[in-house]
């Protein structure tokens, strides 16, 4: 009994041997995904949160957003998310009051991977979707903020990311879009109204995703 289980644990351990000499094996485990900070797993999906600048209506915006997508054979992604905006208050002098421009927009997500086993590699989202603009002002006797407008648009929105394999559960990612929403017209008819080309712009993102890649 004693040898057969000699013979056994030796059998095995040549085997073992032979597996990791075969080629094939070799070859796939040279396929695994590189990291900055160690090695990964091979996943499918992620959620991540995104923060980020543009210029709406010609003012300063701060952008925040995030999505929760599913990552097929590491090259694609495909999911749901969304962005909210805010820009500055600023005086409008047709109005003698301090207006915003706020909403927000999302739909779905494909996500074209780029050489993703590379530690630093590009992807390249984009969004379909649709999404909505208020047009706020500020009244001062009262100091209360009022929605004077909305409008409803449909968005298609590119994307242009580099992003760095920090740790298998952890990507980080920088990159700009460009907005192609449809034609609206937001704020007071026949006293000051803003169109579509206030978000017809460029934007600015840090992404944080955290997932199984």
């Amino acid at each position: 009994m004693k040898k057969i289980s000699i013979i056994s644990a030796m059998l095995f351990l040549v085997s073992l041997t032979a597996i990791s000499q075969d080629p094939e094996f070799q070859y796939y485990k040279s396929k695994e995904i590189k990291t900055l900070l160690g090695r990964s797993n091979p996943g499918g999906g992620y959620i991540s949160f995104t923060t980020g600048y543009s210029r709406i209506d010609n003012y300063h915006a701060i952008l925040l957003g995030g999505r929760i997508s599913w990552i097929a054979s590491h090259s694609i992604g495909l999911g749901f998310g969304g962005t909210g905006f805010i820009n500055e208050f600023h005086y409008e002098p047709s109005l003698e009051r301090e207006v915003f421009l706020t909403g927000g927009y999302g739909g779905l997500y494909i996500e074209p991977i780029l050489l993703p086993r590379s530690p630093v590699h590009f992807s390249f989202p984009v969004l379909l979707g649709a999404g909505g603009i208020s047009f706020i002002s500020k009244d001062r006797d009262f100091n209360e903020n009022f929605v004077d407008d909305s409008r409803a648009f449909l968005l298609i929105e590119p994307s242009a990311e580099l992003e760095l394999n920090l740790t298998k559960f952890f990507r980080l990612a920088f990159g700009a879009s460009y907005r192609f929403p449809t034609q609206f017209d937001v704020g007071q008819t026949g006293t000051y109204t803003i169109d579509v080309e206030s978000l017809r712009t460029f934007s600015y993102m840090v992404t944080f995703k955290f997932g199984k890649f």
